[in-house]
């Protein structure tokens, strides 16, 4: 491609973007299977869900949650995050991204992003860690992780959580272990623009089972396992996933690994990385002729 679409050049397609969302028979008859059960809360499509995801991203514990948003700040009091701490994010992502740190009454602070890669700096990262910083939040943005291997480093150095914002990242990649469970934990969403949706949903990943046992407590009214289910140990929300959302989330297996197989060589993060690149030659050039 010469040039941008905008620009005078070719569009890369002339066609209308295909339906969204997909719906199905089998989107159909697992929905009718838990509305004709009467088992609509919490149950054995929730625990599937959980399972089936989090060995999809490699990771050992899946919590499920209302949606991405709950999911971070799950994560954020799991990690200990609390009053005044500061946690290190992009200014590139979803505001969801700094409104949980917000609303855990921690601050969020902005650290640069590479332009090769649209995620985080690790250079960065480290420039803006102060006394007060607790954790970092790299988001992979569209699909594509963050450099874990340079992003960990600076946390061991420092002694600091990761919390993956891998709400794009479905079936990413970095050196072979999913997104979502190579820092302390992470978070994906299935919102309705999601590759994998129900409308809304969330889930956290983990392989620290302390740190999902936290995040289920504050999942499920501060509860934990084995104890009466009017004990409270946490002051924990009503952030639960229903038994409707986890059949549509089931319904979506069988296209995870199909669609993630389609990506080929695109998970490679050097390749991206140089479309990336050509893409802000371009909008340079574009820049250029607009002087």
């Amino acid at each position: 491609m010469e040039k941008l679409a905008i620009a005078g050049g070719r569009p890369v397609t002339e066609s209308k973007p295909a339906p969204w969302p997909v719906i199905g028979d089998s989107e159909k008859e697992n929905l009718l299977q838990v509305l004709e059960s009467g088992k609509w809360w919490y149950g054995e499509k929730v625990r599937r869900f959980e399972s089936e995801y989090a060995s999809f991203q490699n990771a050992k514990y899946g919590v499920s949650c209302m949606n991405g948003s709950m999911a971070l700040e799950m994560g954020l009091l799991a990690c200990g995050i609390s009053e005044g701490d500061e946690v290190i994010i992009p200014p590139y992502t979803f505001l969801a991204t700094a409104t949980a740190v917000i609303r855990v009454n921690a601050v969020p602070v902005f650290a640069d992003i590479s332009l090769s890669t649209c995620n985080l700096d690790p250079a960065d990262v480290e420039r803006k860690i102060t006394p007060r910083t607790r954790a970092i939040m790299p988001v992979h943005f569209a699909g594509l992780p963050a450099d874990m291997d340079a992003l960990k480093a600076v946390a061991a150095k420092h002694s600091l959580a990761i919390i993956e914002d891998a709400c794009h990242s479905w079936g990413s990649q970095w050196k072979g272990k999913g997104t979502g469970a190579i820092g302390d934990c992470g978070v994906f969403s299935f919102q309705m623009s999601k590759n994998i949706t129900a409308g809304e949903g969330g889930i956290l990943l983990t392989d620290n089972e302390e740190i999902a046992e936290i995040a289920r407590s504050y999942s499920n009214c501060g509860r934990l396992p084995n104890r009466h289910n009017y004990q409270h140990f946490l002051p924990g929300g009503n952030m639960r996933m229903t038994e409707m959302q986890a059949a549509m989330h089931i319904c979506n297996e069988a296209c995870w690994i199909p669609q993630t197989a389609l990506l080929g060589d695109s998970k490679d993060m050097q390749d991206i990385a140089d479309a990336v690149e050509k893409v802000w030659e371009q909008r340079d050039a574009l820049a250029a002729m607009g002087e």
